[in-house]
Order: structure tokens, then sequence, then C-alpha cells
């Protein structure tokens, strides 16, 4: 492909394009003379390696690993956007399959049977594909968005005026970036929790120097407002380790328990994720999150003694 964007290319550059050894290179250009594909040498300052002239690589040529990544990328396509490229991505598939020669085909059924992507949603994908297909015309139409958005905790939801620069899917949610007027600062939206959305006529130009993988990789965190220390009984260390990443910190026990620190958001946000947990869990401090977590827990047994109580006078 290189040579037939460009012929006549010496060895030394062929090789530091491709990212090999020049001995590499001589190997590489005799399988391909082998594959039945034309090259020729040419000595002198102006010489190098050419494709035969009027030669023209055929139009897919692909080793069965890469024709298993085209039929895994498809896949996820299908998995992550749902309804959006669903028919899209079957196509190209249906389109692959067809012009593949049989060791490749082969391959891709193989992948088809044994690498698998699936499960990457936490919330119901198909209830969240208007809005998508919203946010997906407003970003390649850089039309400017008005938006109801519910934040995380016990709030009411909030009008924003946004420039939605990309959709991101990480964690297992569908996010929305851009430049929050409101806040006057570049911004991440939880699709899902979206509760209006309205396509304005006004659009805006993206900062020329915006890169969305260097957005993400240095996006700051919210701060965290709470650091819990909780004990997992030595029956539930086993879950505790499971889940290192989480921690702020993670102290083995000589009983067999494990101590960890977790930065929480709130409070609420913390005895949620203490309770979820059941007994398995101590919270150690502090003593507002102790107070909590026993007031959710009164409450959820007193709803369960009632509805017990009421079953039994029907």
């Amino acid at each position: 492909m290189l040579l037939q964007r460009q012929p006549s290319q010496k060895a030394a550059d062929l090789a530091r394009s491709l990212g090999v050894s020049v001995r590499s290179l001589h190997r590489y250009t005799a399988m391909l003379e082998n594959m039945g594909i034309p090259l020729y040498t040419e000595r002198g300052r102006y010489g190098g390696f050419s494709l035969v002239r009027g030669y023209k690589m055929p139009p897919l040529v692909f080793s069965p690993e890469e024709a298993a990544a085209l039929y895994l990328g498809t896949s996820l396509v299908s998995e992550m956007w749902g309804r959006l490229y669903q028919d899209a991505a079957q196509g190209a598939l249906a389109k692959l399959e067809n012009v593949l020669p049989d060791e490749q085909r082969q391959e891709v059924a193989w992948a088809r049977r044994t690498l698998v992507a699936t499960g990457l949603h936490r919330a119901g994908l198909d209830s969240q594909t208007p809005v998508l297909e919203e946010l997906r015309r407003a970003i390649l139409r850089q039309r400017r968005l008005s938006l109801l958005y519910h934040a995380m905790g016990p709030v009411e939801p909030a009008g924003r005026l946004v420039d939605s620069y990309a959709l991101v899917h990480r964690r297992g949610w569908w996010y929305v970036v851009g430049y929050c007027h409101l806040r006057q600062a570049m911004r991440s939206f939880r699709v899902d929790r979206i509760r209006e959305l309205v396509v304005v006529d006004e659009t805006f130009k993206p900062p020329a120097d915006f890169n969305i993988q260097t957005y993400l990789a240095t996006e700051p965190q919210p701060p965290s407002q709470v650091l819990a220390r909780l004990r997992f009984l030595a029956e539930g260390a086993q879950v505790a380790h499971s889940l290192a990443t989480i921690w702020s910190e993670l102290e083995a026990q000589p009983d067999g328990s494990v101590v960890v620190s977790l930065a929480a958001p709130d409070l609420e946000y913390a005895a949620q994720f203490v309770l979820s947990f059941g007994p398995l869990v101590v919270v150690l401090g502090p003593d507002e999150l102790r107070r909590l977590v026993i007031e959710r827990a009164s409450d959820m047994l007193t709803r369960y003694k009632n509805e017990i109580a009421e079953e039994g006078r029907k």
C-alpha cells in the first residue's frame, strides 16, 4: 500500500515507515512476491522498491486476524449504538463476508462463535436511542443544546445550555461532552439523566485545539465530600479485594477482615453503597454516615414488617 501511494522508496525509508529492520523488510518483500504481488527494484539515487506499473492492490486483502478484527469491530458498533448503527454494521459485515476468501471467512466464523462482547450498558440502550440520535445529529451539525438535566443527588433537574463536542461511552454509561454555558466550563452529562432535550437554532464552533482523548485523560473529577472507613468482615474479604480499584486504601487485618477507605460525593451515596453489601460491611466512620446507615436500615426493616403484617391480614 505504501508503494502504491509512492513508488521508488528506499529500503531504509520503508523499514522506518513500518517500524521494522531493513533485514525484516527484505524478508517481507520476498513474502509479497510469493503471494503474487509484483515488486521490482531500481538502483541509483532515485531508485528503490516499486510495484510493477499498472498493478493495483485488490480492494480487500486481509489476514485472517484482520478479518476477525473487522468482524469484532462491527459487532461492537451494533452493541454500543444499538438501532442507530445496527443496520449499517450488519450490512458492512455481510459485504465483508461476501468478498473474503475461505480462510478469512473461517476465522470470522470462529470469532463469531468464541469472541463475544455483550452487556456493555448499565442502562437499557433502547430507551436512550432517540436521545442518542438527537445528540449525534447535533454534534455533526454543531448545533447548541438546551437540556433539562438531573444531576446526581437529591436535587431538582436544572436547565443547561450546552455546546456538544462528542459522545463518549465509559464505565457502562453514555455521556455527552461539551461546553456548559451555565458553569462556563467543559462538562460531561450522563445521557440517561437528560430529562428533556431541545436542539436550538444556534450553532457553535468547537475550539480548534479541542481533542476528546486529551480531555478525557485530564478531565477534572468532582471533589469527594465524604471519606468513609469501612470494615469488610472475614466472610466478605474476597468481595473487598475484588473491588480494589474502588477504594482509596485497603488494609488486610490479622483476623481475615479488610478495612477500606471510600471517597464518596455525599453521605447519601455512601450510605446506599454500604447498604448494597448487607451484613458484610460495618461502618467505622464518620459518625454521620453510621447514623444514616442505621436510619436507612431501620426504615427498611419497618417497611418489610409492615408489608408482612399486611400480607398476614389478607
